[in-house]
């Protein structure tokens, strides 16, 4: 991985937007720190879009688009989107009505497998807020071991479900997008910008093994320096702090960039 100094300022100018996990990434244990809440909004006040892209749940989503200078909100690891139109925020998903209950039915059931299977398994407190997936708390507010996580995201998934592993939580369903997939979808749907374009206009940063699609999908990806050593596609940069200071170094990175001849 390169250092933040060698980002080409060409390239950084041609930047449309950037694209930001929240938890470990933008969050510190949950909060969110001054230093990130301004690197935000130097972004935003610098032209760029922002999207936040996060394995929490719609919920979260509902309120941060509201609240943060962002275009809006990819949520659930990707399943559902959301955005700021008129002054209201409207859920972009697009699974039917009817498919999204045929989901939710068989997702009950394997969750109910689950729990009864691996006890040390407990729901995410932000498990009520989810309209698509369902999370687990690994390494939030308990620390479930690994042998545990691995045979339950096994069995999981020889019942066809989807399975992504976070910093925090460990996530099911029976949807097939990811974060790379959703924000994709989201950038063409709302901005009118097609994957091929939005690979090398947008960065994405990161920490975790979900972000590895996004890793993998943008050309100009990042990591703060707490990167998961479980990701198996690492991005092209990482910084030397962590968590929110690390992106606020990385947004200082890139706008100094920009501002370079």
């Amino acid at each position: 991985m390169a250092s933040l100094s060698s980002i080409p300022a060409q390239q950084a100018r041609a930047l449309l937007g950037v694209l930001f996990d929240l938890d470990d990434t933008v969050l510190d244990g949950g909060r969110l720190t001054l230093a990130a809440l301004e690197a935000l909004y130097r972004l935003h006040d610098a032209g760029l879009i922002l999207v936040g892209v996060t394995g929490r749940p719609a919920a979260w989503g509902q309120v941060l688009a509201r609240q943060w200078p962002v275009s809006g909100m990819v949520t659930e690891n990707g399943i559902i989107a959301l955005v700021r139109r008129d002054n209201r925020v409207v859920v972009l998903d697009r699974a039917t009505e009817g498919e999204r209950r045929e989901r939710a039915q068989r997702l009950a059931t394997l969750v109910s497998e689950m729990r009864s299977r691996f006890p040390e398994l407990q729901p995410s407190d932000d498990v009520a807020g989810r309209l698509a997936d369902y999370s687990f708390d690994i390494a939030e507010s308990r620390v479930v071991p690994t042998d545990i996580v691995r045979a339950a995201t096994e069995l999981a998934r020889t019942r066809g479900a989807r399975v992504v592993r976070s910093s925090i939580q460990l996530h099911v369903s029976y949807d097939v997008d990811d974060k790379a997939s959703g924000v994709m979808r989201f950038l063409r749907q709302v901005h009118g910008i097609e994957p091929s374009a939005a690979m090398f206009r947008f960065a994405f940063v990161g920490d975790s093994e979900n972000d590895g699609p996004c890793f993998a999908a943008f050309h100009h990806s990042f990591g703060v320096a707490n990167l998961n050593g479980r990701a198996s596609i690492l991005p092209r940069y990482r910084a030397s702090l962590a968590t929110g200071a690390g992106f606020a170094e990385i947004a200082a990175a890139l706008l100094a960039a920009r501002q370079r001849s």
